[in-house]
């Protein structure tokens, strides 16, 4: 138990240092944007001393070192900066936005995730017979398709009228009303999650033959344990710590692709957000959305790393 403690204390250490890189890393790409915020913030009209003092005010002048040591007090109080002539809070903007990133990450992760186990523990089941055959050229061809190209197939084949899940419209709140919230974001899942499933199906197959030509389950075998049980309760366990390694990195890919994917299919969350800070040119809003999907990106993979200790305890003394 002490070892596990030891793995999960040097993993919670590692999280405040990566974040702190991040930060200055966002901060330090952002600083090269010729935009001005003051006059975004005051508009054309406002004079040159309004714009100095509002410059002032929110901690843009000076050396680079200050300017982000005024932004990382900003950060650690919650404050992400304001943009648009109405000064808004960005922080509200994102609070509003990510939750839907967020859905729609963990729902094309679950569909990934048992699509690959599906397919992976089938081929290796049935290897080198008909079943690995289909799976592998199945694999092959979701891992070789874009999660762009195949979501606008997908948006074109509700437009011909040959699906029946929709591709716009509003999002309803899940909380509210679960069924439209899944329908609405079934297709933008399944076009985040079929690469992965490629990918991830072919890990999980590898794993899973190389389990099943350990000594320990031909003696499960023979000793006449049926097969389903023994895949079941033991293979599963034991080869999963490679295809959560690599999921591990693919939802990296996931939370990114989420981004993408939410502007063809136009939904509310970070890509959308961050579309709009481009097009009108707000430097805070383009920060804050990087800065939080990085932040994300990092926890997540923390978290995945912890997990580690929960499939397989032979690493715990790592």
């Amino acid at each position: 138990m002490s070892s596990a403690l030891r793995l999960i204390g040097r993993r919670v250490l590692q999280l405040p240092v990566m974040i702190l890189g991040i930060t200055f890393l966002v901060f330090f790409v952002m600083s090269f944007s010729d935009v001005d915020p003051a006059l975004i913030a005051l508009g054309e009209s406002a004079s040159v001393e309004a714009r100095q003092a509002y410059r002032e005010a929110n901690g843009l002048e000076g050396p680079l070192l200050a300017r982000y040591l005024s932004f990382l007090g900003g950060l650690v109080q919650g404050d992400l900066g304001t943009f648009s002539a109405r000064q808004q809070p960005v922080v509200d903007e994102v609070a509003r936005a990510f939750p839907i990133t967020l859905q729609l990450t963990f729902l094309g992760l679950a569909i990934a995730v048992v699509g690959a186990l599906v397919l992976g523990v089938l081929a290796a089941v049935f290897r080198d017979r008909w079943p690995d055959q289909v799976v592998r050229l199945l694999s092959v061809t979701a891992l070789s398709t874009p999660s762009f190209w195949l979501a606008v197939l997908l948006i074109q084949g509700v437009t011909l009228g040959l699906g029946v899940l929709p591709s716009s419209g509003p999002l309803p709140a899940m909380t509210e009303d679960p069924g439209g919230w899944l329908g609405r974001m079934a297709l933008p899942a399944v076009a985040l999650a079929v690469p992965v499933i490629g990918q991830l199906s072919r890990v999980v197959r590898t794993a899973v033959v190389e389990e099943l030509d350990r000594d320990y389950v031909r003696t499960a075998l023979g000793a006449g344990i049926p097969r389903t049980v023994v895949v079941a309760r033991n293979v599963l366990r034991n080869a999963l710590i490679t295809p959560v390694t690599v999921l591990g990195l693919r939802v990296g890919y996931l939370l990114g692709g989420a981004v993408v994917i939410e502007i063809i299919f136009a939904l509310p969350g970070m890509g959308t957000l961050i579309l709009n800070g481009v097009t009108n040119n707000e430097p805070n809003l383009v920060q804050g959305v990087t800065l939080t999907v990085a932040l994300a990106f990092v926890t997540i993979n923390i978290v995945v790393d912890l997990l580690y200790v929960l499939i397989n305890p032979r690493i715990r003394s790592v």
